[in-house]
C-alpha cells in the first residue's frame, strides 16, 4: 500500500538564511503520509514509534514543490514498517521573474527515511 502528498514550501517553512527549509518539515510530511497509510490499512491513525534511519540528500527552499511518498513494507501484529521518500518536483525561477517556475524533468530526492508505526490491536478496524 502506498500514499503520496504534494505541497509547496512557503516562506513560512523557511527556517534558515537563503530561504532554506528545515529538514524537520520533511519528517512532518512523512508523518502525514504515515497517518494516511495507517487509516487506509487499519482504519485508525495509529502512532509513530520512531525512525530507523533518516537521510537528507538535497536542500529544500521556499517555493519548491515537494512530493512525499510512503509505503508499508512489513506488517506485524500491531507494528507497520514503512519507507518514505521526499522529492523536489517543481522549483521557482526568480532569475526569470517573480512567478516563474520549472517542472523538473527528473525529480530530485531530498530525503529518505524508514520508520515504524503502531496501531494497537483494539483500534484495528480493517481486518
Amino acid at each position: 500500500m502506498k500514499a503520496m502528498i504534494r505541497m509547496r514550501m512557503s516562506m513560512h517553512d523557511a527556517h534558515y538564511g537563503g530561504n532554506l527549509v528545515d529538514g524537520a518539515k520533511m519528517l512532518q510530511l512523512f508523518g502525514d503520509v504515515a497517518t494516511e497509510l495507517l487509516i487506509r490499512n487499519d482504519g485508525d491513525e495509529g502512532l509513530f514509534a520512531g525512525y530507523e534511519s533518516v537521510e537528507f540528500t538535497a536542500p529544500v527552499y521556499a517555493g519548491d514543490y515537494i512530493e512525499a511518498v510512503g509505503e508499508i513494507t512489513k506488517m506485524g501484529n500491531s507494528s507497520r514498517k514503512m519507507t518514505f521518500e521526499a522529492r523536489k518536483v517543481i522549483v521557482p525561477r526568480p532569475d526569470i521573474n517573480d512567478s516563474a517556475c520549472d517542472v523538473l524533468e527528473e525529480p530530485i530526492v531530498v530525503c529518505r527515511a524508514m520508520g515504524t508505526c503502531v496501531v494497537p490491536k483494539d483500534k484495528q478496524r480493517n481486518k
